[in-house]
């Protein structure tokens, strides 16, 4: 038998197996009011937009990562993003933005908002 069609499985039910470990751990109890300062405060806004709706940068809400990738990145980001310690960014505070994230509703359905409905006439 084939290496590659016998290990393709085991590592995709290694990772599946660990993003599940990942996604079912729960945030730390944050504060959305604080995490919406915090957001401001910590300039995500620069990048995330004041509604953190990603301009010029990445979409972090209504749906933000779960916590444990969404810590972890605003840590150790591999890409343009700016990393944030503990020493700069402490973890109730981080808490408080996911809070914050977290606490944003979705964007309304552009076939419900009447502006747009006459728009189309």
């Amino acid at each position: 038998m084939n290496r590659i069609a016998l290990v393709s499985p085991i590592l995709a039910v290694i990772f599946f197996s660990g993003t599940a470990v990942l996604a079912a751990q729960a945030p730390p109890a944050g504060d959305a009011e604080r995490g919406k300062a915090d957001f401001l405060r910590y300039g995500c806004y620069t990048c995330h937009g004041y509604d953190a709706q990603g301009v010029p940068g990445k979409r972090l809400a209504p749906n933000p990562l779960p916590w444990p990738a969404f810590s972890s990145f605003v840590r150790s980001s591999p890409g343009e993003m700016p990393t944030f310690t503990t020493q700069v960014l402490p973890d109730q505070d981080l808490a408080d933005i996911h809070a914050y994230l977290r606490s944003k509703p979705p964007a309304p359905n552009p076939a419900n908002i009447p502006l747009l409905q006459e728009l189309g006439r």
